[in-house]
């Protein structure tokens, strides 16, 4: 397989987690199947292999970086400062919407909710927190086994301060050491729900454990082994990785708003299958990738499509139609989908048509040559 195949499978990874992500996130007034929305503690659902497979992208798409030219600290350090500003400038969009389309919300409102309870964590500050943590590790570990050890005892030291901090029930979301930062450091008034912040600090530190698996697939796509050593390489650290999470259940819990070590292990183990299979129909079936262009263009601007589909998004969830104040987005529903078999199916599909619209402008953007990073 050619340098062009192997990067081809890495942008369709990419481009299927943003679009993943924009799935989980569209069901229009929460209306969706189980399966489509976050476990709300404990447990997976598809939903929650949305962000980590984003993590994880992004640790493979820093090894193949890498392989051509190591970035300084300097430049480290300036993307992970603009994807923390990026993120809090997103997470200011509701409020900005709201004062602009909504008569009743006046400047005391937008001053309480912009300044007030601002919330300065979200997807793009952890991933900004988590890429600057991996790529330093990255930088001072050379070999696969130092890069494999950083990542376990992360998910050690994780794993044992939830154990010292709270014994008897180290994972009660009431009372646990992730939610008692998150009441220190950004505060009550400035986190995503009462007791805890999904995105906050402490589970940054499994975050980038993902990265780090991330990165090691990476290195298995740009070492010089053949295609069939690389997907065997890539199934058998899979496996390694899903017993080892399936293993580590036994004393944590899989909690993606904790970012445990299982929950860690077990969606890398699932995507370094999905990167080996897709590595295989590539190799073995090359027309299919004619069918799998749209997201491989999608994979070479995630950032971008991340940020303007979901300002479009939230402007569409808050400017009211004429019905009676409701949000366009959700009246589009209304008018389309929401009879169609059941309120759960029709909201299925009007997501999938949400991500859909958004692959032509991605392929088209593809063509012109424009590829913007951050």
């Amino acid at each position: 397989m050619t340098d062009k195949r192997r990067f081809y499978s890495l942008d369709v990874v990419r481009g299927l987690a943003i679009m993943i992500m924009l799935f989980v996130d569209a069901p229009p007034a929460a209306v969706a199947y189980p399966i489509f929305i976050h476990a709300p503690w404990e447990g997976l659902t598809f939903a929650d292999f949305a962000f980590p497979g984003f993590v994880f992208a992004m640790g493979m798409s820093a090894a193949v970086s890498m392989a051509r030219h190591e970035p300084s600290l300097r430049k480290i350090f300036r993307r992970a400062t603009l994807l923390f500003v990026a993120g809090v400038l997103f997470n200011e969009l509701p409020a900005v919407f709201r004062y602009i389309f909504l008569p009743d919300f006046t400047a005391a409102n937008f001053f309480d909710e912009a300044i007030v309870h601002m919330r300065p964590f979200g997807i793009l500050q952890r991933l900004a927190l988590t890429y600057a943590l991996g790529m330093m590790i990255a930088r001072a570990v050379r070999n696969d086994v130092g890069v494999a050890g950083a990542a376990f005892g992360l998910l050690f030291a994780s794993s044992v301060g939830f154990h010292v901090f709270a014994p008897e029930n180290p994972f009660d979301i009431n009372h646990n050491l992730s939610g008692a930062i998150d009441m220190l450091i950004p505060g009550a008034n400035h986190i995503y729900t009462p007791t805890h912040d999904p995105e906050g600090l402490y589970g940054t530190i499994g975050s980038t454990a993902s990265f780090l698996f991330g990165l090691m697939a990476g290195r298995i796509l740009v070492d010089h082994a053949t295609t069939r050593d690389k997907i065997f390489l890539l199934t058998v650290s899979g496996v390694g990785l899903m017993i080892a999470g399936g293993l580590w259940s036994a004393f944590d819990i899989v909690a993606k708003n904790l970012w445990t070590a299982p929950f860690a292990l077990i969606t890398s183990a699932v995507e370094i299958w999905l990167l080996a299979a897709l590595m295989y129909l590539f190799e073995n079936f090359p027309r299919t990738k004619k069918f799998f262009q749209p997201l491989a263009s999608a994979g070479m601007n995630p950032l971008l499509i991340f940020l303007f589909v979901g300002t479009v998004f939230i402007a569409l969830n808050i400017y009211p139609s004429s019905v009676e104040g409701t949000p366009v987005y959700i009246r589009f529903f209304q008018l389309s989908f929401a009879r169609l078999v059941s309120p759960e199916f029709g909201s299925m599909i009007f997501c999938a048509l949400w991500c859909l619209i958004w692959l032509p402008p991605s392929e088209f953007i593809r063509r012109r040559g424009i590829v913007i990073k951050i």
